[in-house]
């Protein structure tokens, strides 16, 4: 199983007219070497940021993140033959016309021959039950196919690590529990941040984030309780506001 790890990672972000930066995440030491570790925490905690880490999107402003020993500043391709990302808005990276073409395109450099290309985009999509939506619009799918041809162009180059940023989001019923059964079948290292706490409780391991640092790192049904206890506590009575 592949391993993540930050050292002491901070990230932080200019302020416009202030000399105070913003910090997005402090002091963050992790070793992830469970196969499918949830990421759970209230909007604007840290948890994208966390994520974003894993394959270079972000860069720590101090600290290091590598996978499998590769830094992710210094050795950012490697690290993204390794990493596959999937974007809670899927229009963030289907950039062709078709789902058939864009997973044929993130084969491209992989598989050089045209018909084996085509054969196994067709197999990653038919995977995902979507093979039938394959030369329609990308614009044309609903949104819950989209995250799914979305996640279809990821898997079909094998990735060692997947890395999915709230992929339930846009999914209906049905195409939650598609991608429920999807990824409990996979032998990749999952790394996913959540809103669903059903799902966060199939990981084997959940972190919770709040005001950028790790405030439970543990088993999921006592993550999730962690959770909410700290929802109670951060959120006041009507008419009251919040603290």
């Amino acid at each position: 199983m592949p391993a993540v790890s930050f050292d002491e990672v901070t990230v932080s972000v200019p302020v416009e007219h202030s000399p105070v930066p913003k910090v997005l995440l402090d002091d963050i030491t992790l070793r992830l070497t469970d196969q499918r570790i949830g990421v759970i925490g209230a909007n604007g905690s840290g948890k994208s940021t966390l994520l974003r880490l894993v394959n270079g999107l972000v860069q720590p402003t101090s600290g290091s993140v590598t996978v499998d020993g590769a830094d992710t500043v210094g050795a950012v391709r490697a690290v993204r033959r390794t990493v596959g990302f999937v974007f809670t808005d899927p229009l963030s990276q289907l950039v062709m016309p078709t789902g058939r073409e864009d997973v044929e395109l993130s084969l491209r450099r992989s598989v050089r021959n045209g018909a084996e290309r085509r054969r196994q985009a067709e197999a990653a999509m038919d995977r995902l039950g979507l093979l039938h939506l394959a030369d329609q619009s990308i614009y044309e799918l609903s949104g819950g196919e989209r995250q799914l041809m979305a996640l279809a162009a990821v898997l079909a180059v094998e990735p060692g690590v997947l890395v999915l940023d709230e992929p339930s989001t846009l999914l209906d019923l049905r195409n939650r529990e598609l991608l429920r059964l999807t990824l409990a079948g996979l032998d990749q290292q999952i790394i996913m941040s959540t809103h669903d706490l059903d799902l966060a409780l199939e990981m084997d391991r959940v972190l919770v984030i709040e005001a950028g640092r790790v405030h439970f790192d543990g088993p999921p049904a006592a993550a999730v309780a962690a959770y909410r206890e700290l929802c109670l506590h951060t959120t006041a009575g009507p008419g009251t506001g919040t603290r």
